[in-house]
């Protein structure tokens, strides 16, 4: 380790990571500091990212990363590593907004590849994993989120067809998306009468409101209504009623994403606040220099060495078969609560230039809520966790 305040040396050394990985990171670094970082602040302030990044993100093999190669997504040789290493990197440009944005197909997608059948996986795919068609995952209701068992949005079979009707908000990438996997209700009340449905976003009835956040400027964020929209039964998820587990399913690596996303942030922090600590003086030597700072940056490089630690360890564990949903959703609230102490310290440590819009730090400070929020809720995956530890 040569310098815990830079963000490569801030990552714990993985026994699991390879030759393999570090060509990946190189791979995916590139990309981020030719594509990304250069933009990534006027595309903040624009509200928007271009869409055709989707497409040079494909073209590296990232959206495509641990996807069936029948479908354009790269699986040989790949592990879940190397999608932790993909969003390190990513996480790199100091923006929450631009990696939910142009990943949103990780939670949208699985579902269909797990539980769809043939023809709905080669139809929706191919367009997905190139980047050319995009995708968003719909459970939340202005009803309710975490509580997924209370989904409200009703769909009715008629004939060969579901009519749809309800209302989904706070939806990724909501607006652009051309897809939306949807939880729906075909059944009676709680778990057992849930479903998951593919919509196409440009059919009849289906209407979209951009809404406007406190963080991810440049990642659309939505409520979308579904009137009386009537969707095939071929666009069925899995078996009707059946859809709860697979959301379940998709919630873990979601959390796990997320888990990996807000270390990476509170690691940029530590790395932008030491840089401005060892060139800023007050009271005749650096700020650096001052114990009170470097008291921070210690407990800031110590949280983050064992939330990367615990990631690391529930890496192995999904990667081993396992489907660890206590230590997942633990993992979550650790991270994200790092990522929230790292940077309100590392507000502190660079005061007026951390308030200015186009600093990391600035970014990532308006949107720790969301990653607290985002996925399941501390208080919720609290709850979750020490119900399955049998209390």
């Amino acid at each position: 380790m040569t310098n815990p305040l830079d963000f490569d040396a801030t990552r714990l050394p993985c026994p699991h990571m390879g030759d393999s990985h570090k060509e990946w990171r190189r791979t995916v670094r590139g990309f981020v500091d030719r594509d990304i970082a250069p933009y990534v602040s006027e595309w903040d302030e624009a509200g928007a990212f271009p869409r055709d990044l989707h497409q040079r993100a494909a073209a590296i093999g990232l959206l495509g990363l641990g996807y069936p190669a029948a479908f354009g997504g790269v699986e040989d040789g790949v592990d879940l590593f190397h999608a932790i290493v993909a969003v390190e990197e990513l996480c790199r440009a100091g923006s929450g907004g631009l990696a939910a944005g142009l990943m949103t197909h990780g939670i949208g997608l699985p579902p269909v590849l797990k539980h769809g059948s043939e023809e709905l996986k080669a139809r929706i795919a191919p367009g997905v994993l190139s980047g050319e068609k995009l995708i968003s995952l719909c459970i939340t209701e202005p009803s309710g989120g975490s509580d997924v068992a209370s989904v409200r949005t009703r769909a009715i079979r008629d004939g060969d067809d579901y009519i749809v009707s309800g209302e989904k908000t706070y939806i990724t990438t909501g607006c652009r998306a051309d897809y939306l996997t949807v939880a729906v209700r075909t059944g009676g009340d709680g778990a057992g009468g849930l479903s998951l449905l593919l919509i196409e976003a440009d059919r009849p009835g289906v209407s979209r409101t951009r809404l406007h956040k406190m963080g991810w400027w440049m990642s659309d964020t939505a409520s979308i209504h579904f009137d009386d929209v009537r969707v095939p039964a071929a666009n069925l998820i899995g078996p009707e009623n059946a859809g709860f587990l697979g959301i379940m399913t998709n919630f873990n690596m979601e959390r796990l994403t997320m888990a990996a996303q807000a270390t990476a942030f509170a690691r940029v922090c530590i790395e932008d606040a030491a840089a401005w600590a060892r060139e800023r003086s007050t009271f005749g030597k650096p700020l650096a220099r001052h114990q009170v700072i470097r008291h921070k940056f210690a407990e800031m490089a110590r949280q983050v060495f064992a939330t990367t630690a615990f990631l690391d360890n529930c890496v192995v564990q999904v990667m081993n078969g396992e489907s660890p949903v206590a230590e997942l959703s633990l993992l979550k609230v650790q991270a994200t609560r790092t990522m929230e102490y790292c940077a309100r310290e590392a507000m502190q440590i660079l005061g007026g230039a951390g308030f200015i819009r186009g600093c990391r730090v600035e970014r990532i400070y308006r949107e720790v809520r969301v990653m607290a929020i985002g996925g399941g809720s501390e208080e919720i995956m609290n709850d979750l966790a020490i119900r399955q530890m049998g209390l």
